[in-house]
């Protein structure tokens, strides 16, 4: 398994693994660290030719409508990319707020933990793969 440790946004660190990059968000996000870490993430992808994308925010305890709508833009900037996005480790507290803000995560899969959020990804790149193949 290939490992790959590239780009730090500040204190977000980019980590290539395998086909998949890994964003774990340790800090709360300003608008524009925002906007630079999404562009570091698709210029990532574009790189490294990402089959997946998780972006951990398991330290963040809020997410606001800019970060949230930025979340649900970079996962489908990411898929036009040929990455599939899993957004792990969503508190309750960040759950109620997305909710009450009304933000609709259609394009966005979730998962409790990086370790689903991996096996999710593998469902669904596996998947592509076997239907790219035929």
């Amino acid at each position: 398994m290939k490992k790959d440790i590239r780009r730090t946004m500040g204190e977000v660190t980019i980590l290539s693994i395998g086909s998949n990059i890994i964003v774990p968000i340790q800090v709360e996000l300003h608008d524009n660290t925002a906007r630079k870490l999404q562009t570091e993430i698709l210029e990532k992808i574009e790189k490294t030719g990402a089959k997946g994308l998780i972006i951990d925010v398991s330290a963040v305890s809020i997410i606001d409508s800019f970060l949230g709508r930025l979340l649900v833009e970079t996962a489908k900037m990411a898929k036009l990319m040929g990455a599939e996005t899993v957004l792990a480790g969503m508190k309750k507290e960040v759950v109620l707020t997305l909710i009450s803000l009304g933000l609709t995560m259609k394009t966005l899969h979730t998962a409790l933990n990086i370790e689903d959020a991996l096996s999710i990804l593998e469902c669904l790149t596996g998947k592509r793969d076997e239907t790219n193949r035929k």
